[in-house]
């Protein structure tokens, strides 16, 4: 099994999903109900909050609530975990996205990511878009992980952790169908000739994403099969000697 890969993560970032106050907090949001209880209970359908976290530029409080429209930034050492209809959101810290309306008013249509990190869960359905400096991606019900690296030119990191997506950045183009982490790096400037690149997976572990998962009531294809891959950006779980990533075809 390949290390996780995690660049730039402070160690007390990492456990984050096995502290008690959120493992207490996910167990009580699936108790009352999830999202639909929320809206019914007229409860916050914010799951983990720490450190400062705006929300169309005013502080965001436990009790309140992220809704599609918003904008929302975090800042430095703060975390953000909260969920919209059928997909769940982690925003890592110095994070700025724009979280916009789908179909109905808890259906979040596209998530414009500025600068940071976030890692997400999608309920399945089509019309849902994922918007960086450098690349955009078409989701059809999957787990993603996409980070803007301002330190290099806002290179940005993306990663289909399961599930099917179309990527595009700047003249390419490229279908991802994986089953354990397919990832990528959309280009500030040409690699041989490239702007959509083969990327290691890099900055997320499987948990997290598992935990996501979670909140949504769905499993990873991982869980489901009971082991895991390893962790080269590849996209399977198993391995296919001879298939070519989708970025070098």
């Amino acid at each position: 099994m390949i290390e996780p890969d995690l660049p730039g993560r402070a160690p007390r970032e990492l456990p984050w999903f096995r502290r008690r106050s959120v493992l207490q907090a996910a167990a009580a949001w699936a108790a009352l109900g999830g999202f639909g209880g929320a809206l019914a209970q007229q409860r916050s359908n914010v799951v983990e909050l720490r450190g400062e976290v705006l929300v169309n530029g005013q502080r965001l409080r436990p009790q309140q609530f992220v809704q599609t429209g918003d904008q929302v930034q975090t800042g430095p050492d703060a975390h953000l975990v909260f969920v919209i209809g059928d997909s769940a959101f982690m925003l890592r810290q110095n994070t700025q996205v724009t979280v916009q309306r789908g179909a109905t008013l808890h259906t979040v249509s596209l998530l414009r990511l500025q600068t940071g990190a976030v890692a997400a869960v999608w309920g399945r359905g089509t019309g849902r878009f994922i918007v960086t400096p450098m690349l955009s991606a078409s989701i059809h019900g999957t787990g993603t992980y996409a980070e803007v690296r301002p330190q290099e030119d806002r290179r940005t990191y993306f990663c289909n952790c399961w599930g099917t997506i179309d990527l595009a950045a700047g003249r390419d183009r490229a279908v991802s169908q994986a089953d354990y982490h397919q990832s990528f790096w959309g280009e500030p400037a040409p690699v041989e000739g490239r702007m959509l690149t083969a990327a290691p997976v890099s900055n997320h572990t499987d948990e997290e994403m598992e935990f996501l998962a979670g909140l949504v009531s769905q499993r990873t294809p991982w869980q489901l099969a009971g082991r895991r891959g390893s962790r080269d950006g590849s996209g399977t779980i198993d391995p296919q000697p001879g298939r070519l990533h989708p970025a070098m075809r």
